[in-house]
């Protein structure tokens, strides 16, 4: 091999190597959850440049996240959803969300071994858009972080899109949601079951079959936005391999 040529492959292999290292973060701890959090599905991730936090999470929401897809978008063993853990990872320099769920991807691979196929799928959905007397959303100031927060009676969201918001919908729900709206901005809101729910009941004590309709009611009501149950053909993700991680 001429000279020009090896150093075109030691050129690739320093490419490769930076790229790698590029898309991984440089210290991950992951641990058993050493407690849930209070009113959340899927336990707590907060983010800073370069510095990823998750608390009382599954695999399944680290799927979630770092592909950008719903709970029912994902197909795989009941452990994924079942069991939790403790997340802290840290990049080499400050990076944003997006650079971070790459590297999220990386860490699935490594970690936990996720391999995967995607596949369409047709199934019940809820299709989100705007009520027709018009949304009573509020658009984020331009450096509001994103930030969203469950309680009892509902959820208070801020620096949130309206596919973001679909997304966590999708959770109570138990049904895909596909945005629909045709907002663009980022949204301050709160949605609060209270004025919705019977008589003496609960949010969370309330039945499935109950809990949809005061959904489906709060949302128009509060935030000016319908969902309507369809049949949709989404995109799944189906697990073909994943494995538990050791503590460390």
């Amino acid at each position: 091999m001429g000279t020009t040529n090896v150093g075109f492959a030691f050129g690739l292999a320093v490419f490769a190597c930076t790229f790698a290292s590029a898309q991984s973060f440089a210290v991950v701890s992951i641990r058993p959850s050493a407690g849930e959090v209070q009113f959340e599905h899927d336990g707590n991730t907060r983010t800073d440049p370069g510095y990823l936090r998750m608390r009382d999470v599954t695999v399944a929401t680290c799927i979630k996240w770092a592909y950008t897809v719903q709970d029912s978008q994902i197909s795989g063993p009941e452990w994924l959803q079942s069991e939790h853990f403790d997340i802290v990872a840290k990049a080499d320099e400050p990076v944003g969300n997006e650079r971070m769920k790459l590297m999220m991807r990386t860490l699935l691979a490594d970690r936990f071994g996720l391999a995967f196929h995607r596949q369409g799928k047709t199934l019940r959905s809820y299709v989100m858009t705007v009520a027709k007397r018009g949304d009573k959303l509020h658009e984020s100031a331009t450096d509001t972080p994103p930030f969203r927060e469950n309680s009892a009676i509902g959820t208070v969201v801020r620096g949130t899109t309206m596919k973001d918001f679909a997304d966590f919908m999708a959770g109570p729900l138990q049904a895909p949601v596909v945005d629909m709206t045709g907002l663009k901005g980022r949204y301050d809101f709160v949605l609060d079951f209270t004025a919705y729910l019977p008589p003496g009941e609960h949010v969370m004590k309330v039945e499935f079959e109950d809990t949809t309709g005061i959904i489906i009611a709060a949302m128009r009501g509060e935030l000016g936005l319908n969902l309507e149950s369809k049949k949709e053909n989404v995109e799944v993700i189906v697990v073909d391999r994943v494995e538990k991680p050791s503590a460390n």
